[in-house]
């Protein structure tokens, strides 16, 4: 892949294969930034699990302190009942039954997150092809599939995020803007990091974090320390 001037400029001022403090590289992620939007920062951790066995899976969802920046997210909750009207008090940007299914079927996405009641979940099941692939299936393991709709549907406006390693067992999430005070980007990061650490499986074997690098949407990465949180 074919890099432009400004990143490799940036590149340049990063030394390869260094190892930073959280602050040190909160630091330097914005000394090197060069786009002209308020870039996404992302957290990326390298795992010692293997993914294909179930009781390896590390997932889960936390709330970031300081969100995640940008607009708020486009809440959509399926319930029925009193329900649909509590999350309509707690702020959702739609709450129905039946006709908010029917719409999905018919191909309506315009939302960030999805909350469904555990009675709902037989005809949200439904839209697994469809929601699936996108990352928005309502979960048990991330309080997506919950009676207590008004925390669900704060949390998630809150900046609740979800990290799921990949196949290659690797996690990514993002912990904020370039923008953020360098304070509340460490602390974000820290957040997440401490979480996914409190996650490790009792079956892991071996070195459970291998790598963690923190970069944004148009910069090159910047390595922490990993054996700081070993």
């Amino acid at each position: 892949m074919k890099r432009g001037k400004k990143y490799l400029a940036a590149l340049e001022k990063v030394e390869p294969g260094k190892k930073h403090t959280l602050e040190e590289a909160v630091s330097k992620l914005k000394e090197i930034a060069f786009a002209k939007f308020d870039e996404t920062v992302e957290l990326t951790m390298w795992l010692g699990v293997d993914p294909r066995k179930a009781d390896q899976l590390v997932r889960g969802t936390i709330v970031l302190p300081h969100g995640l920046g940008g607009a708020a997210k486009k809440v959509v909750v399926i319930a029925q009942g009193d329900k649909i009207r509590e999350a309509q008090e707690a702020g959702a940007d739609e709450a129905g039954g039946d006709e908010i299914v029917e719409r999905i079927k018919g191909g309506w996405m315009d939302f960030d997150a999805l909350i469904a009641t555990p009675d709902m979940m037989g005809k949200v099941g439904q839209l697994g092809k469809v929601l699936g692939p996108r990352g928005l299936m309502p979960n048990p393991k991330t309080g997506t599939v919950t009676m207590d709709v008004k925390t669900a549907i704060q949390e998630t406006k809150a900046g609740k995020v979800e990290y799921r390693v990949d196949k290659t067992g690797v996690i990514h999430s993002p912990v904020g803007k370039v923008s953020f005070d360098p304070a509340k980007l460490q602390e974000n990061t820290e957040v997440l990091i401490n979480a996914v650490m409190k996650a490790k499986p009792t079956t892991a074997k071996g070195r459970y974090l291998k790598k963690i690098n923190l970069a944004a949407t148009m910069s090159p990465g910047v390595l922490l320390d990993e054996l700081t949180y070993a």
